[in-house]
């Protein structure tokens, strides 16, 4: 399925339904619930008797949310916000407590379409990558700013970038010849830092991907908000809720992973999924963005 009118398609959608197992009534928390797509999955299985509460940094994303879901027969409040702020909305919305609480922390493809946002590699564009354009700092702001230590240890811890120094240095000779403004002399920078051509088919991933990436996650804080949602969930679900997050990379994967152990551990959570949830073959072969999504779900514990 397509998220209606984007050219977006959400990932492990059967998923997410069997293991979140949304039901009648409940009350559903889509915390980046971009244009609508697994939000309009959670309105349908909830119906008339149940919520959704969506939020998104993006308020052009959350615009096509409401029309996506306007003929929706559940309770719905989109709130524009990170999704960190997601507790802040049911305190507005005076909701104690919730069935499920959800994350998809991959990019919607139409941002990455967008050239004027920043967001990709493929097309020329202002290097930018705020999701939420009210954010004062923009991906050149980092890319001029930032020392060569800073920047290297940005790639690296963001994205794991094993060229990370190389790329970092060769930023900082060439913005000494002018400021690095836009997104396809920043992908030469890096082509020409790690001695490979962007057009060549032989890596199976672009070589500018993971330092993409990592300054996407460092402009919009995305493992700051990782973490302050994954804290913050146990307090929002109540007995036998379940929390669901789809990660695309490695270092998101790995935080979800922890903290659903640590939970475990301290008898709050008990695993949904033993191991975490990939798309099958027939989903990675018809979207490849599926290929690297992975979804971990956890439920609360009664009592915890």
């Amino acid at each position: 399925m397509r998220e209606a009118g984007s050219g977006h398609t959400p990932v492990l959608v059967r998923e997410v339904l069997v293991h979140l197992d949304p039901r009648p009534g409940d009350v559903v928390v889509d915390a980046t619930v971009g244009f609508g797509g697994h939000a309009r999955l959670f309105a349908e299985r909830v119906g008339r008797n149940g919520s959704l509460i969506g939020t998104d940094a993006d308020p052009t994303a959350l615009e096509q949310a409401r029309r996506t879901l306007a003929d929706a027969e559940c309770r719905v409040h989109l709130w524009c916000g990170n999704f960190a702020d997601a507790p802040r909305a049911l305190i507005d919305l005076r909701v104690e407590a919730v069935d499920v609480v959800f994350a998809d922390l991959g990019v919607n493809s139409a941002q990455l379409e967008d050239a004027g946002r920043g967001f990709s590699f493929q097309d020329d564009g202002p290097l930018d990558m705020r999701m939420d354009p009210a954010l004062k700092t923009t991906a050149a702001d980092l890319v001029n700013r930032l020392g060569e230590r800073e920047l290297s240890d940005l790639f690296y811890h963001n994205a794991g970038e094993m060229g990370s120094r190389r790329i970092a240095r060769e930023i900082c000779r060439e913005r000494r010849e002018g400021r690095i403004v836009t997104t396809q002399r920043l992908v030469s920078v890096i082509a020409r830092a790690l001695h490979v051509d962007p057009l060549s088919r032989r890596s199976k991933i672009h070589p500018a991907t993971r330092t993409f990436m990592a300054l996407r996650m460092a402009v919009n804080d995305e493992m700051g908000a990782l973490h302050a949602l994954l804290d913050a969930a146990p307090g929002m679900l109540r007995p036998g809720g379940r929390i669901g997050v789809i990660t695309f990379h490695s270092v998101e994967d790995r935080a979800v992973k922890q903290d659903f152990q640590r939970r475990k551990n301290e008898a709050i959570y008990e695993p949904v999924t033993k191991k975490p949830v990939i798309a099958g073959a027939e989903e990675r072969a018809r979207n490849p963005r599926s290929r690297s999504a992975k979804l971990r779900v956890a439920r609360r514990l009664p009592g915890a």
